[in-house]
């Protein structure tokens, strides 16, 4: 392979990514600054890591029509199936499935710890320079379900244990896994009465979408919690808020349904709730964990082996889900 016999565009400046492979030419465009080049050339394209990417990506894709590697640097896909159809016959997309893994699982239990020991409630009583000491409850000893057991679903569910907890593992298959047996789906319905925390770290796809309705949220015990890092589409919005206004049950949101999660909106006011906007994954150490990750995805394309999650070519099969 001659070098520059193949382009690709990168969120970060070439120079901040050590070790790239020789064989490849790169040029920096973050969504933000003119196109570095004729997107014609382009190979391989790294979307931007900030929410929004597939605005931008849209009117850039239908240009690249030679495009062979779509990378994402977010875990989830789910945004960018309406594009699928802009990009040539065989591009394959991947994502950056493992590099939100820690962040993601250290917000999760930093947000359940949290509604555990009445944070939420503590913070709005110092808005109000009230000192009144209150009896709440702890991790230890209780039956925590994690649904979802891709990276993230595994390292929140690995972090559980320093806490005493009865770790309940569910995902889209039943399977055994080193660190405990993994549940079919199709047992939420027994397995919801028995939990005492509910954390949503599924994907987003055709089966998962609306998985905790109405049915099942009212399957859920009296002062049960739940902790969202996925996607908000995965529960019914209205009647969450209806169990939250019951005082049924708390709910910590790192991500909502609408997203951005607009003024006025119930979620934003009601007592028992707790809300992030999408931060699960941003922290500062995201920069260097995502190019340690382009770095050696670049040296697997440049030498012609298999890419790490490849989720999608479009021959329109979809090769894998990110977090099963």
């Amino acid at each position: 392979m001659k070098k520059n016999d193949k382009t690709v565009w990168l969120p970060y400046h070439p120079s901040q990514i050590p070790d790239l492979p020789d064989g490849l030419s790169y040029a920096f465009w973050d969504g933000s600054n003119a196109l570095p080049g004729d997107p014609a050339r382009v190979r391989f394209l790294v979307a931007q890591p900030a929410p929004g990417a597939e605005r931008v990506l849209g009117w850039v894709l239908p240009s690249m029509r030679n495009l062979e590697v779509l990378q994402l640097l977010s875990s989830g896909y789910d945004y960018m199936i309406p594009l699928l159809g802009a990009m040539p016959f065989g591009t394959r997309l991947a994502t950056g499935r493992g590099v939100h893994r820690e962040a993601t699982a250290e917000l999760a239990l930093t947000l359940l710890l949290a509604l555990c020991r009445g944070l939420d409630q503590f913070g709005t009583q110092q808005a109000g320079h009230r000192w009144q000491p209150q009896l709440h409850s702890t991790l230890a000893g209780k039956r925590v379900m994690v649904i979802g057991h891709g990276a993230v679903g595994a390292a929140v569910a690995a972090r559980l244990g320093a806490f005493r907890c009865e770790t309940v593992l569910v995902a889209r298959t039943a399977r055994p896994t080193p660190t405990g047996y993994v549940h079919g789906v199709e047992k939420l319905p027994a397995l919801l009465p028995t939990a005492d925390a509910v954390v949503l770290c599924a994907p987003l796809t055709d089966q998962t979408r609306g998985l905790l309705g109405a049915d099942a949220l009212a399957l859920l015990k009296d002062g049960a919690l739940l902790v969202n890092v996925a996607r908000g589409e995965l529960v019914d919005t209205p009647a969450l808020v209806r169990q939250v206004q019951a005082g049924r049950i708390r709910i910590a949101l790192d991500v909502t349904d609408p997203e951005p999660l607009p003024p006025g909106h119930p979620l934003w006011d009601l007592p028992g709730v707790l809300i992030t906007p999408h931060v699960g994954a941003f922290t500062e150490a995201f920069p260097a964990m995502s190019i340690d990750f382009l770095r050696q995805q670049l040296h697997r394309y440049e030498r012609g082996a298999e890419l790490d999650n490849v989720v999608w070519t479009t021959t329109g099969t979809e090769a894998g889900e990110q977090a099963a």
